[in-house]
């Protein structure tokens, strides 16, 4: 009875270390086809996130005078497939959409037959049009973006933009950094001998091509011998930058409604008018700018009037941003689309153009800034600021700060290691 016993055990035991063994192999098995799988996927060829290993791909210029149709009959799709291929396209990509100079591709099989249209929304962003099943499918497919951590610094000796250039940064650099200190410095009084140094993230596109500045991650901008420092610092959820005492950069109002424009008169109580002859006050800011040239709103508002002043101001807009401010733009060429009296207005958005309407001697804004309806000089105006770090969040702010001027001094020793 013992020694049945004991085999029993015996046999249960090594069939258990079968099934172990069994389960194993099988495991170890499909791990290995796993395996397989990965480095076959790693393998294959890709093109918009399609695997083209057996697939050619042909690449095209939308040219002047080409349409959607167009396109597609050059691709060899009869009329009943052209518009059955708008039709799915059109809430993606809409015919109108089609700009001269965009891609667009095909992707063929071993036959020629199309089996993927392929347009360029953007430089990451395309509208795929995929004929493989026997309905039509199309969505959207964006590039991989790579983001590179870069240095540049500068000290000006005409204007910031060809500064930016002369350091071999992208030229939009320049925007971003007019737009970071919009509420601390006035670009158009920028002088010779003022200095920069930043850090910023670049996107690539396969880590070659440059698709432009994705963000600034610390700046410090001297000018007129002052430091103006930039730390980006996250609070409540919302990233922005603040100087190095935890005040925010943002203001209640911009410096001025232009961007990198001339300063042809400034606020005075007795000017020489050029067309009427004779002095009057000008309590304005002329800035000298080509027709066109978008005008923006220094702050958030309430637009109080929109009209036109035949032997003055021609067409305006003035805004109230509060119940001590109100601003006026003037000798608009144009109104922005949507903008009408009694709408609201947020800082920075364009609600107008440049023009030379009313009684002008040329293109121009003249602007003006009353406060308590008494005309004040809009360069000499303080602004308040928004909201500081908050007292909680100082601790972490002081890290990040330190960790940003750290970057940035290391950015600049190895820097000029390499030069």
């Amino acid at each position: 009875m013992y020694k049945t016993d004991r085999g029993k055990t015996i046999r249960s035991i090594i069939y258990s270390l079968l099934i172990v063994v069994v389960v194993s192999c099988g495991s170890k098995k499909e791990e290995q086809q796993a395996n397989q799988e990965d480095l076959g996927k790693k393998g294959c060829r890709y093109e918009y996130g399609i695997v083209i290993d057996s697939l050619c791909v042909t690449h095209y210029e939308i040219e002047r005078g080409q349409y959607l149709a167009t396109i597609l009959s050059d691709l060899g799709f009869d009329s009943n497939a052209r518009e059955n291929i708008i039709e799915a396209l059109s809430p993606t990509y809409p015919p109108s959409r089609l700009q001269v100079g965009n891609s667009y591709a095909a992707i063929t099989d071993s036959t020629a037959a199309v089996k993927y249209v392929v347009f360029e929304k953007s430089s990451t962003n395309f509208a795929i049009v995929d004929l493989c099943g026997d309905t039509i499918s199309v969505y959207d497919y964006t590039k991989p973006v790579t983001l590179k951590r870069e240095y540049a610094e500068g000290i000006i000796t005409s204007c910031l933009w060809n500064t930016i250039i002369e350091t071999g940064a992208p030229a939009m650099l320049a925007l971003k950094l007019s737009d970071l200190y919009a509420w601390q410095i006035d670009f158009f009084d920028v002088k010779k001998g003022d200095s920069f140094r930043l850090m910023y993230e670049m996107a690539y596109i396969d880590d070659t091509t440059m698709v432009g500045v994705s963000s600034i991650e610390g700046a410090v901008f001297i000018h007129q011998d002052k430091p103006f420092c930039a730390i980006p610092f996250q609070q409540d959820s919302i990233m922005e930058f603040f100087d190095e005492g935890g005040n925010s950069l943002r203001r209640a109002f911009l410096k001025a409604p232009l961007d990198f424009f001339r300063i042809t008169s400034k606020f005075s109580n007795s000017r020489y008018h050029p067309i009427l002859k004779r002095s009057r006050p000008h309590h304005g800011v002329d800035y000298a700018a080509p027709v066109g040239t978008p005008v923006k709103t220094i702050g958030d508002g309430v637009i109080i009037e929109k009209g036109f002043q035949k032997g003055g101001a021609g067409n305006f807009l003035k805004v109230r941003h509060n119940a001590t401010y109100t601003t006026t733009y003037m000798h608009l060429s144009r109104f922005a689309k949507g903008v009408e009296k009694g709408r609201s207005v947020k800082q920075g958005e364009v609600i107008a153009y440049v023009g030379s309407t009313g009684l002008s001697t040329g293109p121009h804004l003249d602007f003006r800034v009353h406060k308590n309806n008494q005309p004040v000089n809009p360069l000499t105006i303080e602004s308040p600021p928004c909201l500081p770090v908050k007292p909680e969040l100082k601790d972490s702010f002081l890290m990040v700060k330190r960790r940003v001027m750290n970057e940035l001094d290391s950015l600049r020793i190895t820097r000029e290691i390499i030069l």
